[in-house]
């Protein structure tokens, strides 16, 4: 048997060792090594005094036929409607003999697709459209600047050497200062003139104002859908519980199947013989352990996975994959008794909150980026969903800056003080309890050696029997799809004997925007 390596329990890792199990009994020895103490990297569900929280929100929907079908081999689709969708009168198109979420726990829910923009005070649809509330909210003022500066952008464009100048000829400079420049910043903590342009190709291909005008003539000619390159997802499926239930799910079937799971084990020792990795060495308690290997299949940081190498290593590369910068992640979970914020919309929902999965906050003013509304992404996620609110507050900010090293009770503080200055929530006597969780690395970035990346990649593809998968993995702001859709094609490469590593590296390289389908 072939003994595989693999770096990381999360989407991909997990899973490129289902494929590998997949292929047939007694054809390779796995082991998984995670470096924390939980299972689906940042896909997982963190459960706090009855409550769970989703790390930086995660809809089950793919371009990717193999994906979709891969997830409902794991958990069947609803066939009864979810608890809030039963009192509410809601209906949802459900799977003929499915479980019941009030009754059965692995099941796949069918949830609304709506993120909204809060800026101003006002909520603008994401992506914007041309609605008269659009106008209305935006102001005369700033919707003729934004029409002129668009009309300039079609005249003279720019050549697109950073993100900026991508924003600027796709919205003009008017609507990429309101709803872009400052977003991005926040993301990034670098302005957008510093960052490649290779993300935001990733996420506004087809968004444009010339297609939001197509939108908004053909539905003015009584078209129910706009004839577009591409819509919008208006319904996704997710888990009961959160992501990271359906990855505990694999990885419970992977160790039934054969695979050796290990917890809290930091890969820090890759040696080598004849070109190709020989063997892994991780730490786990203070103790180094080593295990032989025949495959290495990685998730890890490229930034780290190079720093552990001990063979000679081009200077250059060590140089690129030490200069690869990341963004890292902190979400605050609020339990609140009530919003400030109406909901305005003709949408149900328990309690009317607002509908929202994410909420977008533009307003430079404040450090929050997004607001997350954990009873609408599965009311099994809050304990009592009828009568509180569970929010996630989901801030960018790099590890060891003054952000990541508050206490607890002064990012609480922050994070209330700003809800309130926005006017989501009335008061601090609005909130019920809090809790906190920390992501480094969640975010590969796009700048400083960024632009060398083609340059490490080419040196990783000569180690054989190394295979590079998923977000930080291929240093790409992978979704979990294109992550899964990694370890399929490594695991494909390996089946066929292969090492010609094109199609993985070649997943998420269409440059077409992650929550849309073609129709």
């Amino acid at each position: 048997m072939k003994k595989v390596v693999i770096i990381g329990a999360g989407p991909a890792g997990l899973t490129a060792a289902d494929e590998l199990l997949k292929s047939g009994k007694n054809k390779y020895e796995i082991t998984i090594l995670e470096e924390s103490g939980d299972i689906g990297g940042i896909s997982k569900t963190v459960r706090y005094n009855g409550h769970r929280m989703d790390i930086g929100g995660h809809r089950f929907f793919s371009k990717d036929e193999r994906v979709m079908k891969w997830w409902r081999d794991k958990l069947p689709v609803q066939g009864a409607p979810s608890f809030d969708d039963r009192i509410l009168g809601r209906e949802k198109e459900l799977s003929p003999g499915g479980p019941d979420p009030d009754a059965e726990d692995e099941v796949f829910l069918v949830r609304n697709r709506l993120s909204r923009i809060y800026f101003l005070g006002k909520f603008f649809d994401y992506p914007i459209s041309l609605k008269p509330q659009t106008f209305k909210n935006m102001g005369f003022v700033r919707t003729m600047k934004s029409g002129f500066t668009y009309a300039g952008s079609l005249i003279h464009k720019r050549e697109e050497k950073s993100l900026e100048d991508l924003y600027i000829n796709h919205f003009g400079r008017e609507l990429y200062s309101l709803f872009f420049e400052g977003y991005t910043e926040k993301l990034w903590g670098r302005h957008p003139s510093q960052i490649d342009p290779s993300w935001g190709n990733q996420r506004v291909k087809g968004i444009s104002i010339s297609e939001v005008v197509r939108d908004a003539l053909a539905k003015l000619r009584g078209k129910e859908k706009a004839s577009r390159e591409t819509s919008l997802i208006e319904h996704f499926n997710y888990p009961k519980f959160g992501p990271g239930q359906l990855w505990e799910k694999v990885a419970d079937d992977v160790v039934q199947g054969g695979a050796k799971l290990i917890k809290n084990a930091k890969a820090v020792r890759f040696d080598a013989e004849n070109g190709e990795i020989c063997s892994v060495t991780y730490d786990k308690d203070g103790k180094e352990t080593t295990i032989d290997a025949d495959i290495v299949m990685s998730s890890m940081p490229v930034k780290d996975l190079v720093a552990a190498f001990r063979f000679d290593v081009p200077e250059n590369i060590r140089r690129i994959a030490d200069g690869l910068p990341y963004r890292d992640f902190v979400t605050v979970g609020l339990l609140v008794d009530k919003l400030k914020v109406k909901n305005e919309t003709d949408i149900k929902t328990l309690g009317n909150v607002v509908p929202d999965c994410w909420i977008y906050v533009q307003d430079t003013g404040v450090k929050l980026g997004r607001i997350q509304v954990f009873n609408n992404w599965s009311p099994y996620l809050v304990k009592d969903p009828e009568h509180t609110v569970w929010l996630g507050l989901e801030y960018f900010c790099n590890e060891g800056d003054d952000f990541w090293n508050m206490s607890d009770e002064e990012c609480f503080s922050q994070a209330v003080n700003e809800l309130i200055e926005m006017g989501v929530i009335e008061s601090r006597a609005n909130v019920l309890d809090h809790h906190r969780e920390k992501v480094k690395k969640a975010y590969p970035a796009y700048f400083d050696t960024y632009d060398e990346m083609g340059t490490l990649t080419q040196y990783l593809n000569t180690i054989d029997n190394l295979y590079c998968i998923g977000r930080n993995g291929q240093h790409r702001y992978n979704n979990m799809d294109h992550s899964m859709a990694t370890a399929f094609e490594a695991v494909s490469a390996i089946e066929n004997g292969t090492t010609d590593k094109t199609a993985i590296w070649n997943v998420n390289t269409e440059q077409s925007y992650h929550e849309k389908k073609d129709e």
